[in-house]
């Protein structure tokens, strides 16, 4: 299972549209594109998960750079998140 970053998407931009396009080179696990929680409008970024590691690769070499709804993707392999800030507890 890999794991893909998709950035520089347009705000209009849906799952399902998204989906399609990384559906050319096989099969597509999950998307989500990040939204803000209290607005729920897209931060422009969003994830991938696609099961075979050689389809996802196809997609990262012949997405990255294209155009999709008016904006150049940046696509490549997501890093594990980093916790560079704590978290606020709430008591």
């Amino acid at each position: 299972m890999k794991n893909i970053y998709v950035g520089n998407l347009s705000y209009q931009l849906s799952e399902d549209e998204l989906r399609s396009a990384f559906a050319r080179f096989g099969e597509v696990s999950s998307v989500r594109i990040v939204k803000d929680r209290y607005t729920d409008r897209s931060k422009g970024f969003g994830f991938v998960e696609m099961p075979v590691d050689a389809e996802a690769d196809a997609a990262i070499r012949n997405l990255d750079g294209q155009e999709l709804k008016g904006r150049a993707l940046r696509v490549n392999e997501a890093r594990p998140r980093e916790n560079s800030r704590p978290r606020r507890q709430f008591a």
